[in-house]
């Protein structure tokens, strides 16, 4: 039987691509791959930067160029019959006007909202992007309104990852460091909570002072930046791992790795229960008085976290992986 072919194009993000691509795999397609910002010489890492950071009225109009270029370049050498891009944002008008001209079905899936992509800086046919699947269900009833085919795709748990071995005895937090975020660890830590910060920002080498010109200490225990692997094993071992979401209407990737790890995931958004049941697979707060309460009996019961930790995996897996979101993806282009 012939596998039809598929060109996979992604952005690096952490390497989620690997089992986006192996998913895709598993379903009988012939997959091809393009990451599309992947770092290259000190040249493109430079212009990868600017693209990312850089407001739209600075940006150089050949970054832009450069990195559409391959991606139709891509394209052309590969011929497929399925075009599945991931966010996307940084290929310009004329990847699209290429992708609809070679006839190929394509489709997009976003892990972000609209208004934090470069979508929504430009004056752009979003008809272009194809049937669209996303992460945020304010998005996608948004576009349906405006006459889009657009499709709720939640983020996922990669089983496919190994997970490092770890041993975490504190409560554990791995993420950006935010002024809220901050002060909300420094209050568990101030009530006698044994909490650990993991990332560039929070770590107190010298390196990561340096580069992120965090020069003030958070005055809690921190540990460096972690690959993915060696986030899941710190989730996986540390009493509870906590997700703190900020100006967000979709759940971050975190939402399904702490349960698919077994780890005990206490969250900040009651309406997690769209995926899990709160209390049985997951524990939510809505108060720092609430948190501290629920890392206290994390700590003093564990047979009870334990059962918390084991039903969130078991629904991880059996419902929120990646194999599970590439079969939803799939409507898309069939």
């Amino acid at each position: 039987m012939v596998q039809p072919s598929l060109l996979l194009v992604s952005p690096v993000f952490y390497g989620y691509w690997t089992t986006i691509a192996s998913s895709l795999k598993k379903l009988g397609y012939e997959v091809h791959t393009h990451l599309y910002d992947a770092p290259g010489t000190l040249v493109e890492r430079v212009r990868n930067k600017a693209l990312h950071d850089l407001p739209e009225r600075l940006r150089p109009a050949a970054f832009e160029s450069i990195v559409t270029d391959k991606a139709v370049a891509k394209l052309r050498e590969v011929n497929p019959e399925i075009v599945l891009v991931v966010k996307g944002d940084q290929l310009g008008q004329q990847w699209w006007e290429a992708v609809q001209n070679s006839g190929a079905r394509h489709a997009t899936w976003m892990y972000d909202e609209l208004r934090r992509m470069r979508y929504s800086d430009q004056d752009f046919d979003l008809r272009m992007l194809g049937p669209i699947a996303s992460y945020s269900p304010a998005d996608v009833a948004e576009l349906n309104a405006q006459g889009y085919e657009a499709i709720e795709v939640p983020l996922a748990f990669d089983a496919d990852l190994p997970i490092a071995p770890a041993q975490e005895p504190n409560i554990s937090f791995v993420g950006a460091r935010y002024e809220g975020r901050e002060h909300m660890l420094k209050q568990l830590h101030d009530a006698g909570l044994p909490v650990k910060a993991f990332g560039k920002q929070w770590s107190r080498h010298w390196w990561d002072v340096a580069r992120t010109r965090q020069f003030k200490t958070s005055g809690l225990e921190t540990g460096r930046d972690l690959d993915r692997s060696h986030a899941y094993g710190v989730m996986a071992s540390s009493p509870a791992t906590l997700n703190i979401h900020g100006d967000q209407d979709g759940f971050t990737m975190r939402t399904f790795e702490a349960p698919g790890v077994g780890g005990l995931q206490i969250i900040d958004r009651p309406d997690v229960s769209r995926y899990y049941d709160v209390g049985e697979e997951v524990l939510v707060y809505e108060s720092i008085e609430e948190l501290i309460d629920l890392c206290k009996r994390v700590l003093v019961e564990p047979q009870w976290a334990s059962r918390i930790r084991q039903a969130g995996q078991k629904r991880t897996l059996a419902e929120h992986t990646f194999d599970q979101r590439i079969q939803a993806l799939e409507s898309l282009w069939k």
